[in-house]
């Protein structure tokens, strides 16, 4: 690595820290190298596919985008075993240039881009609600372009559909690595096509989404009302059909509903199979707790998953539901007892009842912190505005069950990826007692405004 590469780099490292955990970044950060940068492109090497993995799954958006600032260009990140940089250093010792030893085939290093790699279909609850969309999933990814072409999934927020897009992904990447997948949301791919128009070239942008086996787009309502947008898929769609590629789509109503819709894209979407979610019932509702405690490695009893089943509607409030009890109980050193769980689905009562709007979130926060309004849906990041923007976005996520989308919109026009970092940092952070009560002094401060 050279002098300029290393400066560089040293840079966009600097700004990374102030947004991950101290532990993240010595974890997966520390030992990062920037091999070379050339026609547009940054080769990072890191020490391990595990952690090129890791980066990929979950901090390449915040790496493109900071070094997307640092280069003033669209940088294009990949990310190569530190064997390989040995290999330049020591060619004679190490045989062949990109000589991987000991490591996997190269389509096996790392994962799909903006793909969680937990979220598989064994790791999604299923009763008779979902159990349609969760086998037509299946079967479209034993017989890819096949079977249901397209596999049009609907259903309103918090049932799971993002899950089972993810699943799909995860699934054909698992058992066919030669395979090209794109996973993207409906506003990503509305920016690609922008981005195409303002840079005159569409040609690269053809190519990315006309050129794969397995297209998989969430959120897809969000293109109503954008011609050409609507006019790019429609011929994308066409494309990848012809030649027996797989399309799978995502939506919060289904395609006759979505207005502003053009008629031929909604024949389109309505050529293959459609299939909704319901609202998750009594049973997946118990299950889904069941499986989330046990992802945050939480003992909770069936009967007490019963108890906030039985309050909670929808998935992801059961989640805000659980991970304030997990709060409460490490806080307190108690365990669960009837006591906290009345205090808690009394909490998430009231707040029902107090209907908590998005905007009021964001105001609330910026009193609790002195802040204002435009710094925490500004650009800049020091390190007390990163702090507040990411407990919004949790609170945005937990307490009124938005979506990334949503929440991204909100402050700024973030990119959903953005928003799932931000959650998922303040979720890592909930074990700090200190933290924690934080966290609960927020969210009252809230709805003590409210009540006044």
């Amino acid at each position: 690595m050279n002098k300029d590469n290393q400066e560089l780099w040293n840079t966009i490292l600097g700004e990374i820290e102030t947004e991950v955990s101290k532990a993240i970044f010595l974890t997966l950060f520390r030992q990062t190298l920037l091999l070379s940068f050339e026609n547009n492109v940054l080769t990072i090497a890191a020490p391990s596919a595990m952690i090129i993995d890791l980066l990929q799954k979950r901090y390449y958006q915040i790496i493109k985008k900071t070094a997307d600032k640092h280069t003033e260009i669209d940088a294009k990140i990949i990310f190569v075993p530190k064997t390989i940089l040995s290999n330049i250093e020591n060619p004679e010792k190490n045989g062949p240039l990109f000589a991987i030893e000991e490591e996997k085939p190269a389509e096996k290093i790392g994962h799909l881009p903006r793909v969680r790699k937990d979220y598989t279909f064994q790791t999604l609850a299923v009763s008779s609600s979902n159990q349609l969309a969760f086998v037509s999933a299946q079967t479209v990814v034993k017989k890819i372009g096949t079977a249901y072409n397209p596999l049009f999934i609907y259903g309103p927020v918090g049932v799971g559909k993002t899950h089972l897009m993810h699943a799909v992904a995860n699934d054909v990447y698992e058992n066919h690595p030669d395979k090209k997948i794109v996973y993207i949301t409906s506003e990503e791919f509305t920016n690609e096509v922008v981005e195409a128009i303002r840079t005159n070239d569409t040609a690269r942008m053809k190519r990315r989404f006309r050129n794969v086996d397995v297209l998989i787009i969430d959120d897809i309502q969000f293109i109503a009302g954008k011609e050409r947008v609507q006019e790019e898929l429609f011929h994308t769609f066409n494309t990848l059909i012809d030649k027996g590629s797989q399309i799978v789509l995502s939506s919060d109503r289904p395609p006759s509903e979505i207005k502003k819709l053009e008629k031929r894209l909604s024949s389109r979407f309505l050529g293959g199979l459609t299939v909704d979610i319901e609202s998750p019932d009594f049973e997946l509702r118990t299950a889904i707790l069941l499986i989330k405690a046990k992802k945050y490695e939480f003992p909770l009893s069936i009967e007490v998953a019963k108890k906030i089943a039985e309050k909670s509607q929808d998935a992801r409030k059961l989640e805000g539901v659980l991970l304030r009890i997990i709060t409460e109980a490490q806080t307190t050193n108690e365990g669960v007892s009837d006591r906290l769980i009345n205090k808690v689905l009394g909490e998430n009562t009231e707040t029902d009842e107090n209907h908590y709007h998005p905007d009021e979130v964001i105001e609330s926060v910026c009193a609790f912190y002195k802040i204002k309004s435009t710094q925490i849906k500004g650009d800049k990041r020091d390190s007390f505005l990163v702090r507040a923007r990411q407990i919004s976005m949790y609170i945005l996520r937990t307490e009124l069950n938005l979506s990334f989308t949503e929440i991204g919109n909100m402050l700024g026009g973030r990119d959903h990826t953005t928003i799932m970092h931000g959650v998922e940092k303040i979720e890592g952070l909930l074990s700090k007692k200190g933290f924690s009560e934080e966290i609960k002094k927020v969210i009252n401060f809230g709805r003590g405004n409210l009540v006044d």
